[in-house]
């Protein structure tokens, strides 16, 4: 790697999507951010903002066929701002690769046996691996000089105790399938914990940190001195928090019962449970804006899915609470997090004997900015942490080939 090679193009790759952000980590700018769907589809639509120049959104809609087209199209785009793929500045690929098991747990540089057990983990993440090995492949293809390096979502957990990552089954049978808790959206609890601690003016190992990861896909962790010791999510990203279509907590029998008293299918279980519970099972909706607006109409189902939604939350915060003995502060992240004032007020309130109080007036302010919503006074701080899943991925992605 050069002297001058400091920039690092993140690469997100969904299963007829693809997101992309170049970033020079000389400074942690944002060169240029964009993103390709309905790839595969007789429309494909690419939208394309060239930070570096100041330039203006630049959207196209044409015939994408597969993901090798699709960044055969994002070159271009980089090429025609001066930021092209073949740059000398450009040092590595960062590729986002949801599920990697126990054996992954740091960013990795892929190789032809990297590649493997990311294939031979697909029964565990059969909806993200595939899109994540497509977007390898490609970028491989298109650059075959240049180090790939994959950042893995699980990796965060897996400092995880044994006896917050093993299901109480079989161990025999839960070795044999790799059936155990693997947690998910790590590389967001990494940066807002550690982002957390930086806002307490304190070393990330001095902090103790509940982080409440709220999106459509929603996830908590308990975060001890920088290390995950607890989340909520499990062998799949279903388990846990009530989501914007996930269920989250069930009781394992539902499924039995679903089949036998309902004749329902395993795949239309999946379905049931992944695509059409949760919020939108609730009260029609996944959109919490959406929801908050149908409750100040008087929506009594919508009032209800957003308690329910609360009321999981209030069950993780307790539960890592215990589990952590001693808490800092407790961050908000990601869409629901970040911009919804009343998930957050709802969810410490009445919690002020744990020292959790949320300050009214702070918590109303919208702003891009890590804050503190917690009054001076309260023995917890409450932050509200944009998350940055890029960056953390550019930034673990230039320490290893920089290294």
């Amino acid at each position: 790697m050069t002297a001058n090679a400091t920039r690092v193009l993140v690469l997100n790759s969904g299963s007829s999507s693809l997101k992309y952000q170049l970033l020079d980590m000389a400074d942690g700018a944002r060169l240029a951010v964009g993103l390709v769907e309905r790839i595969g589809e007789e429309t494909s639509r690419l939208a394309h903002t060239p930070l570096a120049t100041g330039g203006t959104k630049r959207e196209r809609e044409e015939a994408i066929a597969d993901h090798d087209a699709a960044l055969q199209a994002v070159a271009q785009e980089l090429a025609a701002d001066g930021l092209g793929l073949d740059s000398p500045e450009l040092a590595a690929i960062g590729h986002r690769v949801v599920h990697g098991g126990q054996k992954f747990t740091e960013p990795t540089v892929i190789t032809d046996e990297v590649l493997a057990e990311i294939e031979r983990l697909i029964p565990v993440a059969p909806l993200h691996n595939p899109a994540n090995i497509t977007g390898i492949r490609t970028a491989q293809a298109l650059r075959p000089d240049l180090p790939q390096v994959a950042v893995f979502d699980t990796a965060f957990h897996t400092t995880m105790p044994e006896s917050a990552a093993r299901y109480a089954i079989d161990v025999e049978t839960a070795d044999a399938h790799r059936i155990r808790r693997y947690g998910f959206h790590g590389t967001s609890h990494a940066y807002v914990s550690r982002e957390t601690a930086r806002l307490l003016d304190k070393d990330p190992s001095e902090v103790n940190v509940i982080v409440l990861h709220l999106g459509n896909g929603a996830s908590a962790s308990a975060v001890r001195g920088g290390r995950c010791v607890d989340t909520s999510m499990g062998l799949t990203p279903l388990e846990g928090l009530v989501m914007g279509t996930r269920s989250g907590d069930v009781d394992p029998a539902v499924i039995l019962h679903l089949s036998r008293n309902a004749g329902m299918s395993v795949d239309e279980i999946d379905s049931l449970l992944n695509k059409k519970s949760g919020l939108i099972g609730l009260c029609g909706d996944n959109d919490m804006r959406e929801i908050r607006r149908r409750i100040d109409e008087g929506d009594e189902q919508a009032a209800l899915a957003f308690d329910i939604y609360v009321h999981r939350l209030k069950k993780y915060i307790g539960a890592y609470y215990a589990v952590l003995g001693r808490v800092d502060a407790v961050a908000f992240t990601a869409g629901v997090g970040e911009n919804a004032a009343p998930v957050r007020e709802a969810a410490v309130a009445g919690l002020e004997e744990l020292g959790l109080v949320v300050d009214a007036g702070l918590n109303g302010i919208r702003s891009g900015e890590a804050r503190l919503i917690s009054p001076e006074y309260a023995r917890v701080a409450v932050a509200v942490v944009p998350t940055d899943e890029e960056l953390e991925i550019a930034t673990q992605t230039y320490a290893l080939v920089s290294s």
